[in-house]
């Protein structure tokens, strides 16, 4: 009995590309509906530091995790002033997830960051001071203990004072005693400053 050719499984029909794999194709699949087309364009654009700015406003739109995962690693890959710029503004989000994302970006550069220091520092909010200080327990810097002493010596609001006390007690050398101990003069009504002080201090002397 003689074989039977099968017929060919029907193949499917290729799609088009909706968007070019060029720096804008890719700025505009970041807007696509397809969660796992935003990923990969997310993903792609690690190439692209002119894409900075266009991940960072896609961060602050974006839902997805896997999504807004990929668009992180991007803009650490990129870094650079353009990341810097892009990841500031969501240390003012309401979002607690991009704002970590943020800081733990923002401090795996830097020497990108570190212009922007003394900015955050001053910012008029409060909340963006302690993100900041929050920034500086993780960014491997040498001038981390100079502007936590900054913040001993000028910030007016405790809580952001207390923040730079519990990251001198990790970070912190002798050459900070003075600082603490003036900062405790400086909120002598304060019991908590005066125990978050006492704690960094006792930790330098017995490091």
């Amino acid at each position: 009995m003689a074989l039977r050719k099968t017929s060919p499984t029907p193949l499917h029909p290729v799609q088009p590309r909706q968007h070019p794999r060029d720096l804008p194709g890719l700025q505009q699949q970041l807007g696509d509906p397809d969660p796992r087309l935003r990923r990969l364009a997310a993903r792609d654009l690690a190439h692209y530091p002119a894409a900075a700015l266009a991940l960072g406003h896609a961060l602050s739109v974006e839902a997805d995790a896997s999504v807004r995962e990929a668009l992180f690693t991007s803009l650490g890959a990129v870094a650079g002033d353009g990341a810097v710029q892009a990841l500031l503004p969501l240390l003012r989000t309401e979002d607690p997830g991009l704002r970590n994302g943020a800081i733990e970006a923002l401090a795996a550069m830097p020497l990108a960051v570190a212009p922007s220091i003394d900015r955050l520092l001053l910012d008029p909010d409060d909340d963006v001071r302690i993100f900041a200080v929050n920034l500086l327990g993780e960014l491997r810097h040498p001038q981390v203990p100079r502007w936590l002493v900054q913040v001993l010596q000028q910030d007016p609001h405790v809580n952001v004072v207390a923040a730079a006390l519990e990251v001198l007690a990790e970070v912190g050398s002798p050459q900070e005693l003075p600082a603490l101990q003036a900062v405790r003069e400086r909120f002598g009504s304060d019991a908590f400053i005066d125990f978050a002080a006492e704690l960094a201090i006792s930790r330098i002397e017995a490091s």
